[in-house]
């Protein structure tokens, strides 16, 4: 008999997940199942276990297939702490597979809490590295660290993605059911038309007043820029859908950053919604098989799903869900000025966080050849060794006058990894990198005509006697 297969088992989190994708409040759930409200919200607390008996129920009830509702309700925590475990501070403890397991399934709670601590320490050394700055006394970081919490939302932001290694599981999971329910042709506005009664109207730009898009509920209307183009237009839909029906995924990956300002939970809030959008459109499981088949070839990806180079480049670096983790990417994006203006590490790769960056990565420089993709190795002063591919984007446009503004952007890898992709396919072992900096003031390199700055603790050599060819020229002994 199931009954004598199936143990009581926890699982919370996919009890609340289920309640919610039926629509239903836990009275409503209470009452489908014969039980007490209170009992309800017991159980997707996890502070009840689900029985063999209360499973058959909900099968029964809501016509689900058993096997895939009684699955192991710890497997997702499972492969998280076994991810975990493998960070070097804890290379020294030995703890069987199994025992994470067992610990996962029987331990749910502490399991939990133990995960949540890990992520608050990861988002503290994050934040611990952009406030030691060179050549600061610990009393003057401490006071830069109130400065920067307090003052620069967009760095707070990036520690919370980085933190999670930009990877949100629950939006993956809500993305690709929308994804399936918005297939075909035009299943984005039928969508929004059927579930929200909203009619999309195309606008030009000057009654947008700025505007690329924009929710009028008084009209039922959403109103979108109609000088966008494809990739962009599906953004903005993707976008709006993620808004409307994954605010309670969305609303729980905020809570969890404890944002120290408004304007960090808002910018946070955009980003989460945007990783959502990608959700929809480059769902999970499909975009990650086409990323091994296609060796992680960007323009192909993009013209598979429908997507700009830059949206593809940014999915491509949230492919780290814990037990299906591919390539760790870093992605950068700069103007011609060398503003930082989107920053996302998957890869450890060591972005200045004070001053700018190295002029000899080709990112810096591929202006010149506009829509071509440069690679480059790469290799930093304590040796290690990257590989980068980079290309400008456009964003604007899509009229005469209309301003356009050129950027670049770059993703990498570590070396090891490089031989996975398209890129590097045709090399036959790594050639000679380009020796690069994190920035000048802490770059020690002695004979690179590129520096702007004297490395911080170095004594600037006299040139009475002697000009060298670097512009600064120091002492390396």
């Amino acid at each position: 008999m199931v009954t004598a297969t199936v143990r009581s088992v926890f699982m919370g989190p996919r009890l609340r997940r289920l309640r919610r994708d039926l629509g239903l409040t836990q009275a409503d759930m209470a009452a489908d199942l014969e039980i007490s409200a209170p009992y309800v919200a017991l159980l997707e607390r996890n502070q009840r276990p689900v029985t063999a008996d209360m499973l058959l129920r909900l099968a029964r009830t809501y016509k689900i297939d058993l096997t895939v509702l009684a699955g192991d309700g710890g497997a997702d925590h499972t492969v998280r702490l076994q991810s975990i475990m493998k960070e070097p501070m804890f290379s020294d403890i030995d703890i069987p597979a199994l025992e994470l397991s067992d610990i996962a399934t029987s331990y749910p709670g502490m399991t939990e809490a133990f995960l949540r601590l890990y992520t608050a320490y990861r988002e503290e050394q994050l934040a611990l590295a952009d406030r030691s700055a060179p050549g600061l006394t610990a009393e003057a970081q401490l006071s830069a660290a109130d400065r920067v919490d307090a003052s620069d939302p967009v760095a707070e932001v990036r520690r919370f993605l980085a933190a999670r290694r930009n990877n949100f599981a629950e939006l993956d999971d809500a993305g690709e059911r929308l994804a399936q329910a918005t297939a075909g042709p035009g299943g984005f506005i039928k969508r929004l038309k059927a579930r929200h009664d909203l009619d999309v109207r195309y606008l030009p730009p000057d009654v947008m007043l700025g505007a690329v898009r924009r929710l009028d509920r008084h009209r039922g209307q959403l109103l979108l820029e109609d000088s966008l183009d494809t990739a962009s237009l599906h953004f903005q839909l993707a976008q709006q859908l993620a808004y409307l029906e994954m605010e309670d995924e969305i609303g729980a990956a905020l809570e969890a950053g404890h944002f120290t300002s408004k304007n960090a939970e808002l910018l946070a809030r955009r980003a989460l919604a945007g990783y959502a959008a990608a959700a929809i459109i480059m769902p999970y499981a499909a975009f990650a098989k086409s990323a091994d088949v296609r060796r992680y070839d960007l323009e192909a990806l993009a013209r598979q799903f429908g997507t700009s180079f830059e949206q593809t480049a940014h999915r491509i670096t949230t492919l780290q869900r814990p037990g299906q983790e591919k390539v760790p990417f870093f992605l950068i994006r700069v103007d011609q000025a060398g503003n930082i203006s989107k920053l996302l590490d998957g890869a450890g790769f060591p972005f200045a966080k004070h001053r700018g960056a190295c002029p000899l990565w080709s990112v810096h420089g591929i202006f010149r050849t506009p829509r071509q993709i440069v690679t480059q190795w790469l290799e930093l002063p304590d040796g290690a060794k990257f590989f980068s591919i980079a290309r400008t984007v456009t964003a604007g446009g899509g009229s005469f006058g209309a301003l356009r503004v050129e950027r670049a952007v770059a993703i990498g890898c570590a070396a090891e990894h490089a031989g996975q992709l398209i890129y590097a396919s045709d090399e036959k072992g790594p050639p000679q990198p380009t020796p690069i900096g994190v920035s000048c003031q802490v770059c020690h390199r002695p004979r690179c005509a590129a520096r702007s700055a004297l490395p911080i603790g170095r004594e600037l050599l006299p040139d009475d006697f002697r000009q060298l060819s670097a512009p600064f020229g120091f002492s390396v002994g």
